[in-house]
């Protein structure tokens, strides 16, 4: 699915990043739907563990079983391979500015920023997640927890890219996320760590419901 710049903050509203291990043992294919019939409005493909080839392989799979647009994490050439709506990019990936040169129009690019030195690199992307909101388990090396006055002082950096929160997220912090300047948040363990992964994604969409577009 395309994503028009007009609509990329509503696409963004609840976005569900994967995880290899919180995946083990269970079909990536289901588990994303059942997030996505919960409320999920775009889906991001990070698996860490897996080759390009099984990357490419999950991508294409994802893509004809939702509807939401499908973001890969990293590795723009198997984004790009498939078809994918765009790619996010961190800090120790290919830089931004060099992905912009060899993308097709409307190709999202996203960044991690999660301090101050990596605002020029986030300049050139269509919007940023903004973390860790706090400490997480799922992200190691995502650094000290912003909370809503570090992540409001970046927000302040981005002009008019939207902003997406992430790191250790609940639904309950949706409101504080939102009053920061997020428009949307990016969750991997409050809806994949759960039993029941639609009813998680539920309570953040619920959470977030004030501000659908």
């Amino acid at each position: 699915m395309s994503v028009m710049p007009d609509n990329l903050a509503s696409v963004l509203r609840l976005l569900l990043v994967t995880d290899d291990r919180l995946l083990a043992g269970r079909d990536l294919v289901a588990a994303v739907q059942e997030a996505v019939a919960g409320g999920a409005t775009a889906v991001q493909l990070r698996l860490k563990r897996a080759s390009a080839r099984e990357l490419a392989a999950a991508g294409r799979m994802l893509l004809g079983a939702v509807e939401v647009p499908v973001f890969l994490n990293d590795r723009l050439d198997v984004a790009l391979a498939i078809g994918a709506a765009g790619v996010h990019l961190g800090t120790d990936d290919l830089p931004v500015a060099r992905a912009r040169a060899i993308c097709p129009p409307g190709f999202v690019i996203g960044a991690s920023v999660g301090h101050v030195e990596e605002i020029p690199n986030g300049e050139h992307a269509d919007y940023w997640g903004v973390g860790p909101w706090r400490t997480t388990s799922t992200k190691g090396d995502a650094g000290e927890a912003l909370g809503a006055s570090g992540f409001a002082a970046l927000r302040a950096q981005a002009g008019a890219r939207p902003c997406v929160a992430i790191g250790g997220l609940r639904p309950e912090d949706v409101p504080d996320t939102l009053e920061a300047g997020a428009v949307g948040v990016a969750v991997v363990s409050g809806i994949l760590g759960a039993v029941d992964i639609e009813a998680a994604a539920r309570r953040y969409a619920a959470a977030l419901a004030p501000v659908a577009r």
